[in-house]
């Protein structure tokens, strides 16, 4: 028999979810302790709002199971209704009620005595920082503080999930970090598992402890955010998180030969097109040799010559655009600095085997030859 400690507070197994023909959520699986947070990541229409709303039980799976603190809650036979489940929602609407005041919108759903709902009525508004607005009504309020009045209306019935479906999209830059992280710190306070809905990747690695990353329905990686950035499943992974460079190449002999130099492929079929992927942070401009010739060494492989076609200063650092000579396609730096060198300036570039990924092409061109070429021609 399991421990309360090792036993999940949300399980979601197997969960899939068809529209007529459209399978918008397929064989979706995860679990939450008690007190973490987990983000479902993913851009529109993946399927994770979806998932959400399955776990809260206003929409039905075709298959698969929900349960909370080991009890079956949802499969293909029962189905606990939204009210009986110890889940509260908060969406970007806030939908609050505009004919109620602040205090009676976070009331609404409690159902202990009138003493007992006055009581955690006034712990929740001293909370979330609201004293004083008990008697205000939404529309008095800016989004901010409707936010904290919608937090504290979900928190009311002290659920032991809090699913959360973009809440802060709708605020502007501090203030929703601000509340964002006030939210986060006073669910962790009461010990509630969250489950936040985001496409935004970088609210996804501020908040979340473990990462699902959704696309076209299936969660396609799931871990740690650094293990997500540093080691991401594939390109469009990698690319959800950061900018990104792609150096594309034909494996032969187990490695892929580049303008870059070579590039281990183990197991990767030869002949096979692939996608060197590089974040523009990890791009080496070779600042003292300015342009007078290229020497390879072990950890940057062989350089490259491009010319500067663009430099932008961006505040903490500098982003350089480079056409590269052998072929002109462009190649991205992020230079922690204010480097702004003049359009054409010619710089060699390197690229460090540790700080890069490659991926097969999804696509199979055919172009191996013109690839091995354009390699061979640096």
């Amino acid at each position: 028999m399991e421990s309360p400690e090792s036993t999940p507070r949300l399980a979601v197994e197997g969960l899939t979810r068809r529209f007529d023909d459209r399978e918008v959520v397929s064989d979706v699986s995860l679990s939450i302790m008690p007190g973490a947070v987990t983000c479902l990541l993913g851009q529109s229409g993946c399927g994770k709002s979806t998932t959400l709303r399955i776990v809260a039980g206003v929409d039905r799976q075709n298959s698969g199971r929900v349960l909370i603190d080991g009890d079956l809650v949802s499969d293909d036979r029962l189905h606990m209704p939204p009210e009986r489940r110890p889940v509260g929602l908060l969406f970007q609407d806030f939908a609050l009620f505009p004919h109620l005041t602040a205090a009676q919108n976070v009331a609404f759903g409690l159902t202990c005595g009138k003493r007992e709902r006055r009581l955690r009525v006034e712990e929740l508004f001293s909370k979330v920082n609201l004293d004083g607005y008990e008697n205000s009504y939404p529309h008095e309020l800016s989004g901010g503080e409707q936010q904290r009045v919608a937090l504290a209306r979900a928190l009311a019935p002290r659920p032991r999930i809090m699913l959360l479906d973009e809440p802060f999209s709708s605020l502007d830059g501090r203030l929703r970090d601000e509340v964002r992280e006030e939210t986060i710190s006073m669910l962790k306070e009461e010990n509630t598992s969250v489950l936040l809905v985001t496409h935004d990747p970088v609210e996804a690695m501020q908040v979340g402890e473990e990462i699902a990353v959704m696309r076209g329905g299936r969660i396609v990686q799931f871990g740690e955010p650094i293990r997500l950035y540093l080691n991401p499943a594939d390109r469009e992974i990698a690319a959800f998180f950061s900018d990104i460079n792609m150096v594309h190449s034909v494996v032969s002999n187990g490695s892929a030969d580049t303008v870059f130099g070579e590039f281990a492929a183990p197991g990767i079929i030869d002949g096979t097109e692939v996608e060197i992927v590089v974040r523009p942070q990890h791009v080496r401009i070779d600042f003292d040799r300015n342009g007078s010739g290229p020497v390879p060494t072990q950890i940057d492989g062989v350089a490259a010559r491009g010319t500067v076609h663009r430099a932008r200063f961006l505040g903490t650092v500098s982003l350089v655009e480079f056409k590269l000579e052998c072929d002109q396609s462009t190649i991205k730096a992020i230079v922690p600095s204010v480097f702004l060198p003049r359009e054409g300036a010619p710089l060699w570039l390197s690229i460090r085997r540790t700080r890069c990924h490659l991926f097969p092409c999804k696509f199979q061109s055919g172009k191996a030859k013109q690839l091995e070429q354009a390699a061979s021609g640096r």
